[in-house]
């Protein structure tokens, strides 16, 4: 069904791409920063909520605290620290509905193609709407659609696949209502994913064996907040959730800094806790202590500990090998050892993609994403008027979600005050650059070569700083020497890709 009084031909001010956490937060902040500005949200699936509907796998949950991954704008009353996905899901719908955002979504609407007219300063979005092919024009364009491909993850070609006799399932295609009590599982991976399917199958599965070829760095975390729930029940909502936000970002920060500079230092505290939780006759060396430094990808959180309880109980068991093949009846591993298996669950990771796979273009011109480099994390030089909703890597995403949102709504409103039409990123000729992430995730290693780039200098690199991005997103000037603002019919310049390119290698 199409957006409640909209249609497809109609000359949006913004069209946001994709209902997830980062699509209903990009229109709300329209709504409150930029009043009376039309937009319309375009979402590929049937429902809202993003990855949060997406993914159904046993036990899915946030792996970042909620006071920090909640909106700045509503708080999150839960009392959960690691909300499953349900709650999440349950908490954007809220807060699309209450706000008047539902009606302005259409739903099984998926863009496949984006072109910007500098004539004309107006995108142009071709969408398919079930057999109906849609073209959409605006102003402004915002890809909250994710960085991952939605339709499968990432699955290594594992030798001997076909001839495994039970199942085999990625938790991204994940069914609710498949039924694994009795069953021997094999979980390959060691990741946030991997680290929450042990402790919800170990409950009702025969056995859990999380086989990983290199360990991840986990740590307990309780599910609750004592200071939160303290500050809830002494001060007014809105405040006891900032105090907590602010809280939390901190100490996310200082303990991301203090990794960097002393990661042996963090890694000997992390094995130490493990240990008390697993006992001296663990073989936590092996296990838990991973090739990297800390924070050279995610950590993983165990809620209560909920991961080592499941090790200690029994009913979960870990094997770090590699994969020789699989046969009949489960693994077989290259020391020889053999894991029986009735389902097998490769939680091998994503597949990383920039604006849901949808080819961009610029007056006609299809762009390449690594030709061209970010702009304060949320834009590209060289294309007019769209953003990406990209957020950080090493704390919850939707704090930079929020900042880019101010960000729009102050451009919006910048140009709607002097007359402009569009905002460009223009990057110097002679800018260095380096990978878009520095993540030695599989993930991302794989999506490195099809990325954007980032600069060496600000504000062409990503700093991964919140409180930085705050100071120069939420109140550094615009017209900063680095955008250009522009009227319908100016030739908008592409940003020297070929410049970017050359220094790339």
């Amino acid at each position: 069904m199409t957006a409640s009084g909209l249609r497809p031909s109609e000359d949006l001010d913004v069209l946001i791409v994709g209902a997830g956490l980062s699509g209903v937060g990009a229109a709300w902040h329209l709504q409150d920063k930029s009043p009376g500005r039309s937009f319309a949200i375009l979402e590929a699936r049937a429902d809202l909520g993003g990855t949060w509907d997406l993914f159904r796998y046993p036990g899915i949950r946030s792996d970042s605290d909620m006071y920090t991954f909640g909106y700045n704008f509503r708080p999150w009353v839960d009392g959960k620290v690691f909300a499953d996905g349900p709650a999440i899901r349950n908490y954007v719908r809220a807060t699309a509905d209450e706000s008047g955002i539902t009606e302005r979504i259409q739903f099984r609407t998926r863009v496949t193609a984006v072109n910007w007219d500098t004539q004309s300063a107006r995108w142009t979005i071709t969408a398919q709407h079930g057999d109906e092919t849609q073209i959409w024009r605006a102003r402004f364009l915002m890809l909250c659609s994710g960085y991952y491909r939605y339709e499968a993850g990432y699955l290594p070609d594992f030798p001997g696949m076909e001839t495994f006799r039970g199942d085999i399932i990625h938790p991204q295609l994940w069914s609710e209502d498949y039924d694994y009590a009795g069953k021997k599982v094999v979980i390959i991976g060691s990741g946030a994913t991997a680290v929450t399917l042990v402790p919800a199958m170990a409950e009702t599965a025969a056995h859990v064996t999380m086989l990983q070829r290199s360990p991840s760095y986990i740590a307990a975390r309780p599910s609750r907040d004592g200071l939160a729930d303290f500050l809830q029940k002494m001060l007014p909502t809105r405040l006891a959730y900032t105090l907590t936000r602010v809280r939390n970002v901190l100490t996310g920060m200082f303990f991301f800094n203090l990794a960097r500079w002393r990661p042996d230092m963090v890694r000997k505290g992390v094995l130490k806790e493990i240990r008390k939780e697993l006992g001296d006759d663990f073989d936590v060396e092996t296990h838990f202590s991973p090739p990297y430094d800390p924070w050279d990808q995610r950590f993983c959180l165990a809620p209560d500990g909920d991961f080592f309880a499941a090790l200690r109980s029994g009913k979960a068991s870990m094997a770090t090998d590699h994969v020789e093949r699989f046969d009949e009846t489960g693994i077989v591993l290259k020391s020889g050892e053999h894991l029986d298996a009735d389902l097998i669950i490769p939680a091998t990771g994503l597949s990383m993609q920039i604006g849901g796979g949808m080819e961009i273009a610029v007056d006609g011109a299809v762009i390449n994403p690594p030709d061209h480099v970010t702009y304060r994390g949320m834009m590209l030089s060289g294309i007019p008027n769209a953003v990406i909703a990209f957020g950080y890597t090493n704390a919850s995403w939707t704090l930079k979600i929020d900042l880019t949102c101010e960000r729009v709504c102050r451009m919006l409103n910048h140009m709607a005050a002097t007359g402009t039409d569009y905002a460009v990123p223009e990057a110097p000729a002679d800018l260095a650059t380096q990978d878009l992430l520095d993540f030695s995730s599989g993930y991302v290693q794989r999506a490195l070569p099809s990325l954007p780039r980032q600069g060496t200098v600000a504000p062409w690199k990503t700093y991964q700083n919140y409180v930085m991005d705050m100071i120069t997103i939420r109140y550094g000037r615009l017209e900063d020497g680095h955008i250009r603002f522009g009227v319908a019919g100016d030739r908008a310049r592409l940003a020297e890709p070929e410049a970017v390119a050359a220094a790339a290698e």
